[in-house]
C-alpha cells in the first residue's frame, strides 16, 4: 500500500496502550498490514507495531519474508549476526516468559532513529495471538525472536526500549557506539 511516516520518540500515540482488534479479516485490517510491511522493509527493520505509524491498534508485524526464489527465511541486513526470524503478523499478542533468564543486548528501533542500548529481555518466551485472518499463533521462541516480539508487542503498551536501560551509560547514537561499522538508522 504505502510507507508511512514512523512516529518518534516524544510523540504521545507512543506512550499510549493500544487497543485490541475486534474485526479480523478486513479491508482495513489487510490495508494496515501492507503498510506496515511496507514501511518496515522501507526502512529495514526487524518489525514495526501499529502504533508507530500512527494506528492505536495491538498488531505488530515482524521477521523478514522468503522470496519466491528462495524457501529460506532471509536474514535482516541490520542484524547479519542474529538468527533468521520468520516472518509473522501477530495480532492481540500474549506474551509470558519461560523461565527467568535474561539476556542483554543491544537495541534499536525505527521511533528513535540514530540511537542503540543495551536492554535485558528474556532469553525465552510463549506468546500468543492471531494472524490477520484471526487464525490462533501459539509458538515457544529464544534468542533473537523472543527478543524482537518482546520489544514490538512493548509498543503496544507505550513502551519504547530506552525505558528498559538499565544503565543510561548504555545508550547512545549508533555512529558513536559503532564508528568503524555501516549500522542504519532504526
Amino acid at each position: 500500500m504505502a510507507v508511512k511516516q514512523v512516529l518518534r520518540m516524544g510523540a504521545p500515540l507512543l506512550l499510549q496502550a493500544a487497543q485490541a482488534v475486534q474485526q479480523f479479516d478486513s479491508p482495513g485490517l489487510h490495508a494496515l498490514i501492507a503498510d506496515l510491511e511496507d514501511t518496515m522493509l522501507a526502512m529495514n527493520g526487524a518489525g514495526i507495531a501499529a502504533p508507530q505509524i500512527g494506528v492505536s491498534l495491538r498488531v505488530v508485524i515482524f521477521g523478514q519474508k522468503a522470496t519466491a526464489d528462495d524457501d529460506a527465511t532471509p536474514i535482516n541486513p541490520r542484524y547479519p549476526d542474529a538468527d533468521a526470524v520468520p516472518y509473522t503478523v501477530l495480532i492481540n499478542p500474549t506474551l509470558r516468559p519461560v523461565g527467568a533468564e535474561l539476556e542483554d543486548g543491544w537495541e534499536g528501533c525505527l521511533s528513535v532513529p540514530g540511537m542503540r542500548g543495551i536492554v535485558p529481555r528474556f532469553t525465552h518466551l510463549h506468546y500468543a495471538g492471531f494472524d490477520q485472518y484471526g487464525q490462533p499463533i501459539d509458538r515457544l521462541v529464544s534468542g533473537f525472536h523472543a527478543r524482537v516480539v518482546q520489544h514490538e508487542c512493548d509498543h503496544l503498551d507505550g513502551v519504547l526500549y530506552p525505558m528498559r536501560i538499565v544503565n543510561l551509560k548504555d545508550f547512545g547514537y549508533t555512529d558513536v557506539f559503532f564508528p568503524n561499522q555501516d549500522v542504519q538508522d532504526d
